[in-house]
């Protein structure tokens, strides 16, 4: 039951990051001309370039905040990451070493056969 749930998770996850992909490619080309406009604007020593790029980054501030649903592709993707991390882990398969009572009892065994 815990796979088909991981499934139908994965599923959605999987739809809602192939419907976002393209304002992710959108929201990450505006912010990086955005940071590239950041950085000749402050290299800028004229007025008229500060304004000029001001305004060209205003554009692209504009732009990147219209692609807000990619967040939403990029939380799908965090998913899809978690889901593929524990398809295979499970809290009751596994028996640590410590909590054997059997391994703890031959540990003990040996260290009194030894004295």
């Amino acid at each position: 039951m815990k796979k088909f749930g991981l499934v139908l998770a994965g599923g959605i996850a999987g739809i809602i990051l192939l419907s976002t992909l393209g304002p992710m490619v959108g929201l990450l080309i505006s912010l990086a001309i955005l940071y590239f406009i950041y950085k000749q604007f402050l290299k800028a020593e004229s007025a008229g370039g500060k304004i000029a790029l001001g305004i060209i980054g205003v554009i692209f501030l504009m732009a990147s905040i219209s692609n807000a649903p990619a967040i939403i592709g990029v939380v799908a993707a965090y998913i899809l990451y978690l889901i593929y991390k524990n398809w295979n882990s499970s809290k009751h398969a596994v028996i640590k070493e410590e909590a054997d009572p059997f391994v703890n009892f031959e540990k003990q065994w040996n260290e009194i056969k030894n004295y």
